[in-house]
């Protein structure tokens, strides 16, 4: 019976499953993308997002001695220089305004051999093509606006004779209002 148990323990003994979760880790800071099963990534997700928000919390301590602290206990996790190297250099700045959510959770279906569920797990900031579909789109209008040409020159020249356009509509719509 699992009752009262508090996270998956992935069929592995404590010291593999930390072993997998350190590798996991490290091959996610160091490639900001990989793909796994969901259990997995779940157990994952747990794991280093706390070690995240000490980086974040290490990049914004103004004591050099916090810094340190935060740094050598994150290595206690990953025991991987470079990897906490990049932690709190290049991972830590870009998720600085964040409050939390460092990862995604993409599931893409079934494994071939096994049929286990399979996932890309990645770093939030870090997916370019997710950030490039999320930039706002430009408004549009429900009534077509005439295309403006180009060049700079031009475009002043195109406003003024809408104006213009819009003006002699006016008045030709208040003459056939007249005539009716």
């Amino acid at each position: 019976m699992r009752h009262g148990k508090k996270f998956n323990h992935l069929s592995r003994k404590r010291g593999h499953r930390k072993a997998l979760l350190k590798n996991m880790a490290v091959a996610l800071i160091e490639h900001k993308r990989i793909k796994t099963t969901v259990a997995k990534a779940k157990a994952l997700r747990q794991f280093i997002e706390p070690l995240m928000t000490r980086s974040k919390k290490a990049a914004s301590a103004e004591l050099i001695k916090d810094a340190t602290h935060h740094r050598r206990v994150v290595f206690s996790y990953l025991q991987n220089k470079e990897a906490v190297k990049t932690l709190f250099g290049e991972i830590a700045t870009r998720i600085s305004d964040r409050n939390g959510g460092y990862v995604r959770i993409i599931r893409i279906g079934h494994r071939q051999n096994d049929a286990a569920e399979m996932c890309i797990i990645e770093l939030v900031d870090f997916n370019s093509d997710y950030l490039e579909s999320a930039a706002p789109k430009r408004k549009r209008t429900r009534r077509g606006k005439k295309k403006a040409e180009t060049t700079v020159e031009t475009t002043t020249e195109v406003v003024d004779e809408t104006a213009a356009e819009d003006t002699t509509t006016n008045e030709t719509s208040e003459e056939n209002n007249d005539e009716a």
